[in-house]
């Protein structure tokens, strides 16, 4: 079964199909990075306009890969969506395209929720299952979350951010050392060459089996680090007078501001593979890319899956992958289906 998913959750219009759950026969993805990189972070109404323009070319290109002739549609067997969660204007691009597919050709309609679909994508092109009960954590610019999968249709919330995502504190944080977006892998290649032990920045683990996260305060700290203290009574914007870091001391920053993260993961993981009895960890989000992370946990104390690294950040094959899984159960939408903000396990 071959089945064509779409993607418009934020600020990326995808296109794949994939057959039988796992092969990926095409993924197709339109990049927003240059039109958002001047505001350090994605403006939801531009993203919608470009989605508009994208998701026809997108379509039509991932079917072309795939090798689906022009009009025939006959080897498609269903239409998968990612509606939640997600910029509600991006995600209704997405969602009357995935729906006006299903009904111009008459086939079925598949919505999936775009986090469980980053779950999924540790299986593409491996098919390697993970060992089950598992612990996922979703990890991206708009997403910290640790999941108790009990199997691909059984995912429950245990845990998540309080503040910031993980990668929006990554963003922030190269804004404040002055660097590019997305900060992510700025960030993650200027601390491969700096001392993770340089500066001492904050571990906030907020209570002893807490599995929640705080990076809010880490990205003050760094704030603070580089500009100073602000005085009673000062506003933080006014903390320009110290000179921005430049050269080792930037890749030491870097280090020690990644290595605060990747502490804080590591030991949120192992509080939940204790309390859960989980057989492997599950990780998926575009910092699941993250070299420091992946050397982190390349010796847990139970396996761990990572995505390829081409299926890390948002993409259409992760969803049209899960929708096999969600056909096979008999779980299939309707036209009423919604476009909806927030995740199907939000507390």
């Amino acid at each position: 079964m071959l089945i064509l998913g779409i993607e418009s959750t934020c600020d990326e219009t995808a296109a794949a199909l994939v057959a039988d759950g796992h092969v990926v026969r095409s993924n197709i993805v339109a990049t927003q990075v240059e039109l958002h990189a001047k505001y350090r972070g994605v403006v939801p109404e531009i993203a919608c306009r470009a989605h508009i323009e994208n998701i026809l070319p997108v379509i039509g290109e991932s079917l072309s890969k795939a090798g689906v002739a022009p009009g025939d549609f006959s080897t498609v067997g269903a239409i998968a969506v990612a509606h939640r969660p997600g910029l509600i204007g991006s995600l209704l691009i997405g969602v009357t395209a995935a729906k006006t597919l299903a009904w111009a050709l008459g086939k079925p309609l598949i919505g999936v929720d775009h986090v469980h679909a980053h779950l999924y994508s540790v299986v593409l092109e491996s098919n390697r299952q993970p060992l089950m009960p598992a612990i996922g954590l979703v990890c991206s610019g708009g997403h910290t979350a640790l999941y108790r999968v009990g199997h691909w249709l059984d995912v429950q919330l245990i845990g998540s951010t309080i503040d910031d995502a993980i990668g929006e504190a990554y963003d922030k944080v190269a804004t404040v050392l002055g660097l590019g977006y997305p900060g992510g892998p700025i960030l993650d290649t200027l601390a491969a060459s700096g001392n993770p032990r340089a500066i001492r920045f904050p571990r906030t683990l907020l209570g002893r089996e807490s599995l929640d996260f705080s990076f809010s305060g880490l990205k003050t700290a760094v704030l603070y680090h580089v500009r100073g203290v602000p005085r009673r009574g000062q506003n933080v914007k006014s903390l320009d007078f110290r000179p921005q870091p430049a050269g080792q001391q930037l890749h030491d920053i870097a280090a020690s501001f990644q290595a605060a993260c990747i502490d804080v993961i590591v030991e949120k993981l192992k509080r939940a593979a204790r309390q859960t009895g989980a057989k492997s960890i599950i990780i998926g989000g575009g910092v699941s890319a993250n070299k420091g992370l992946r050397a982190a946990l390349s010796n847990f104390h139970v396996p761990v899956a990572f995505p390829p690294l081409q299926y890390c950040t948002d993409n259409a094959a992760m969803s049209a992958g899960l929708a096999h899984v969600y056909a096979d159960a008999g779980r299939v939408s309707d036209l009423a289906l919604d476009a909806i903000p927030y995740s199907q396990f939000a507390r």
